[in-house]
């Protein structure tokens, strides 16, 4: 059986159009939607559900790309989505990646209010505060996922959650756990600390060291790592807020850790001593 063709081949159909605007911000947040691409993207989208409904709307995918992803294609059907085979310039004048995948999902957005996430009573939190490079942004987000991590939260100062290079490099994590946007740095320092959630300001000027924080065994109840700008860090006001501010120790010659290295290394220092004995998620209460 022939491969079927694709139904849209012009990148001036008014399906192209509408979705090529949503890699601008106005247009995101006038629409409420964003652009997912890739596989791994799109699956997420596809089978996620949020109060039983996929965020996945539209789906627009090469004749190749259909037939090596099948399993996708299927998913998207599942949850409602309008799937249309497209040409593979259709796709590059969608797409905002150098070499598409040949898959480009339009979402809803997603975002979680702040007011649920304390609802919730997170244990381990992460919050970007000032942090202005989207590629960083998603990385955060994927590592506060692979920490177990309840909730990020990206402050009023901080870049677009639903821009593409954020979405692309949090690798599906943004559709796995909460995340709440534009919320002032205050008022996510204070919310947090009414919840019971003791706030640590990452900074490598912190007159307090990780290591010793771990073995002092103050790292084992709930906790909302703020991590600043890549470039200068957290402003002298965000660090005051903070119930404490902690550095990564640097052990060899290195000048400092990138954004998303100490984000990493902050968020596992505090997903292991959580589930240690007496930690917020001890193995006597999971």
């Amino acid at each position: 059986m022939p491969p079927a063709s694709p139904e849209l081949i012009s990148p001036r159909s008014p399906r192209v159009l509408a979705a090529r605007r949503l890699a601008k911000r106005n247009f995101r947040g006038k629409e409420r939607l964003f652009l997912a691409e890739g596989p791994q993207a799109v699956r997420e989208a596809a089978t996620h559900r949020a109060g039983g409904t996929s965020p996945l709307v539209e789906l627009f995918a090469t004749t190749e790309a259909a037939d090596r992803y099948a399993d996708i294609i299927g998913a998207a059907r599942d949850a409602g989505a309008r799937v249309h085979l497209a040409a593979e310039q259709v796709i590059a004048d969608i797409s905002t990646t150098v070499t598409p995948q040949g898959l480009v999902g339009v979402c809803r957005f997603l975002d979680t209010p702040f007011d649920d996430i304390l609802a919730a009573r997170p244990q381990l939190v992460a919050v970007l505060a000032h942090v202005r490079d989207p590629g960083n942004a998603g990385t955060v987000l994927r590592c506060a996922d692979a920490a177990g991590a309840e909730a990020v939260v990206l402050t009023d100062a901080s870049v677009d959650l639903y821009n593409p290079k954020a979405v692309r490099a949090s690798v599906g994590s943004l559709f796995h756990l909460p995340v709440a946007v534009g919320v002032p740095v205050e008022r996510a320092v204070a919310g947090l600390k009414d919840t019971g959630v003791r706030v640590l300001a990452a900074d490598g000027a912190g007159e307090r060291d990780l290591d010793a924080e771990l073995d002092r065994g103050t790292m084992g109840g709930p906790t909302a790592w703020v991590f600043g700008n890549e470039a200068w860090g957290l402003p002298e006001e965000t660090r005051a807020l903070a119930d404490a501010v902690v550095r990564v120790p640097i052990h060899g010659t290195a000048e400092s850790l990138n954004l998303a290295t100490a984000a990493a290394v902050c968020l596992y220092a505090s997903a292991r001593a959580q589930r240690a004995a007496g930690g917020c998620r001890s193995v006597t209460k999971s």
